[in-house]
């Protein structure tokens, strides 16, 4: 019973962030079939980062309290590689899917593959650490990948929907390892005195940019009850400009 609770606690907070999102996208909805996949792509993810970080861990070796190593170690070593693994998924699979189709599904689908991400990873540091691990990551850890891949998400959206801007989708993966670095770096200093309040102020910050950044994509979609489809106002005026006259239209019907 013990084993199913903290299972229960340890992924509760992915579930509940991905249904948060999944209900913020109000003007049209993803297949559930196809977020559940998303969800089991964030997974796979934490595999991958595996794969890319052990080696060069044995290789690159840090020293615990040198503040210069500790911050390659959160910004290159975790932050890059964990974003860039959840990434592959993000942009390499399911940025070309159908259903990928207004600005606000980067978010969508991002936070889907983050939150499969997060909760693999929650239930490995439950296993570990206890109950007290989970509810200490379900209100630091789970929400800071969370925005992470909100920003992420934003800047995929702008990659696919504004023409030309494809380098969007660099500005996804710098942004969201900025945020996701100086979030570890500053619990990985945490002996310094009172230096992990940064990693608090880090995470408000990154929440309080997602939250702007899911009404922006939010307001611009193309499913939105007030959006005008492109083109259509040019459209309109061209007929207006092309229209015949009543009488003209009347002379040649005659003749």
């Amino acid at each position: 019973m013990n084993i199913l609770f903290l299972l229960a606690i340890a992924t509760a907070p992915g579930v509940a962030i991905a249904l948060y999102i999944y209900l913020k996208d109000k003007h049209e909805r993803e297949p559930i079939g196809l977020l559940i996949r998303a969800f089991l792509y964030g997974m796979l993810s934490t595999l991958l980062t595996l794969v890319i970080s052990m080696p060069i861990s044995s290789v690159v070796p840090i020293e615990e309290h040198n503040i210069g190593e500790q911050a390659i170690h959160a910004f290159l070593l975790v932050a890059l590689i964990e974003e860039f693994s959840k990434f592959v998924f993000v942009r390499g699979v399911l940025y070309r899917n159908k259903n990928f189709n207004e600005p606000f599904d980067g978010i969508v689908y991002s936070v889907m593959v983050g939150m499969g991400f997060a909760t693999f990873e929650n239930i490995l540091y439950v296993s570990d650490g206890g109950v007290s691990t989970a509810f200490l990551r379900m209100f630091t850890a789970v929400p800071a990948h969370a925005s992470f891949a909100v920003l992420m998400g934003y800047f995929l959206g702008k990659a696919k929907f504004e023409h030309k801007k494809g380098y969007y989708s660099i500005y996804a993966l710098g942004v969201a390892t900025l945020f996701h670095g100086a979030y570890d770096y500053f619990w990985f200093i945490a002996y310094v005195p009172g230096i992990w309040f940064g990693a608090i102020a880090s995470l408000g910050i990154a929440i309080y940019f997602s939250r702007k950044a899911i009404k922006i994509h939010q307001d611009e979609s193309p499913f939105h009850p007030d959006a005008m489809p492109p083109f259509q106002n040019e459209v309109e005026n061209s007929a207006e400009k092309v229209k015949p006259d009543d009488s003209s239209s009347k002379e040649n019907s005659i003749s």
